[in-house]
């Protein structure tokens, strides 16, 4: 069993109902969910949209490997109707990103971990502070509350409330 981080976030739909829905499906396939940030409504990062995002990072443990793991949140994000577009950035229904695995540095094709640019994202590390300001990020070897110091994203991150 290990203790991962995920980034969920999306643009299209009704971005609240996905992000439940997200949750409850990583809920019955991947782990249980031991941590859970606010909701943050935020503009798009590295492209252009009207369409702002909802993201939250959850805290789950699993009894998943790494490979098995994406493969899962894959599944999930298109029963949520995510569609892998050409390009990098784009609008989308869900995407769910692993952020760390434990301690875990892996480096595949398919597969980075820690995150590449979690570091130099708002919407990742504001909430990823709310969950665990002291996880040390096991290559940048500064912990979360650090290296949102450090960001020098200045996009807005707002909380947000369905009411």
């Amino acid at each position: 069993m290990e203790k991962v981080f995920l980034e969920l976030g999306g643009n299209q739909g009704d971005r609240w109902q996905l992000l439940a829905d997200a949750i409850k499906l990583i809920g019955d396939r991947v782990g249980t969910i031991v941590g859970q940030s606010s909701v943050y409504e935020t503009p798009p990062w590295g492209f252009e949209s009207r369409d702002f995002f909802l993201n939250q990072v959850i805290q789950v443990i699993t009894p998943l490997e790494p490979v098995a793991l994406i493969q899962e949140l894959q599944l999930i994000e298109r029963s949520l109707g995510r569609v892998r577009e050409a390009q990098q950035y784009a609008s989308r229904s869900m995407d769910i990103d692993l952020l760390f695995y434990g301690n875990r540095v892996l480096q595949t094709d398919n597969l980075q971990v820690p995150h590449p640019r979690l570091h130099l994202r708002n919407f990742v590390l504001l909430p990823l502070c709310e969950i665990d300001p002291d996880f040390v990020h096991p290559v940048l070897k500064k912990n979360i509350a650090e290296l949102l110091a450090a960001c020098s994203d200045e996009s807005k991150c707002l909380k947000f409330s369905k009411d």
